[in-house]
């Protein structure tokens, strides 16, 4: 049971945290790069970053970006997509239209919304699939850090049911006590691994991103 003054506490620190990020975002080189270029947020610039060393996006390729919501990640793939590519985001929350997305408005982990993500396919496997996935912050590294693995190991278990045989996943990981194992579990599947820090990612957060190459089916 939670007392009063543990309740005072957490709104005190969720107070704090809300001042220091309107902060950050104030003084944000890339938020204000982001809103000058057009794109919904600033963690555009992190995927393009690495789709610019990695080459992961090619014209024809079919991607699903899942947690998309607002859209920046969805918005640059969609530019970098010919006729004959196709991306698709993911969301629990809604999303405004996107030129050239199919949106489907759900959680990824349930079989009904995974049956339409591949409709949108045709049922054809994926080459990339993305995750930009947060967990709702309680300030409780133990509770957050389990939130963050359960969400890594369900895009692994998506990618089991969608991915082509040499598809490639590109997830966010937080450095911590389960990071290593995460990174252990996705080395069994796939031939090549990546722990890669983008320099839109700001300093102070443990945020990195593990981009696994070469899906073994």
């Amino acid at each position: 049971m939670q007392v009063a003054g543990e309740d005072v506490l957490s709104r005190s620190r969720k107070n704090t945290r809300s001042r220091t990020w309107a902060k950050n975002q104030g003084r944000d080189q890339y938020v204000r790069e982001a809103r000058t270029r057009g794109y919904r947020a600033r963690s555009v610039f992190k995927l393009s970053e690495i789709d610019f060393k990695h080459r992961l996006i090619k014209p024809s390729c079919r991607i699903v970006d899942l947690g998309a919501a607002p859209g920046s990640w969805s918005e640059y793939v969609a530019t970098r997509l010919s006729d004959r590519g196709r991306i698709v985001g993911v969301d629990i929350l809604e999303m405004q239209p996107i030129h050239g997305v199919r949106i489907v408005h759900g959680d990824f982990t349930n079989t009904a919304i995974q049956k339409k993500i591949m409709d949108c396919f045709d049922g054809h496997r994926l080459d990339l699939v993305l995750s930009d996935i947060s967990p709702n912050i309680s300030g409780i590294a133990t509770i957050d850090q389990a939130k963050a693995e359960n969400i890594q190991i369900s895009t692994l278990e998506f990618c089991s049911k969608a991915l082509k045989s040499g598809g490639v996943v590109l997830i966010k990981l937080f450095e911590g006590s389960s990071s290593s194992d995460i990174r252990k579990m996705y080395a069994e599947k796939f031939g090549q691994i990546f722990m890669i820090k983008p320099g839109a990612s700001r300093s102070e957060s443990r945020e990195v991103y593990l981009l696994a190459k070469g899906y073994m089916t």
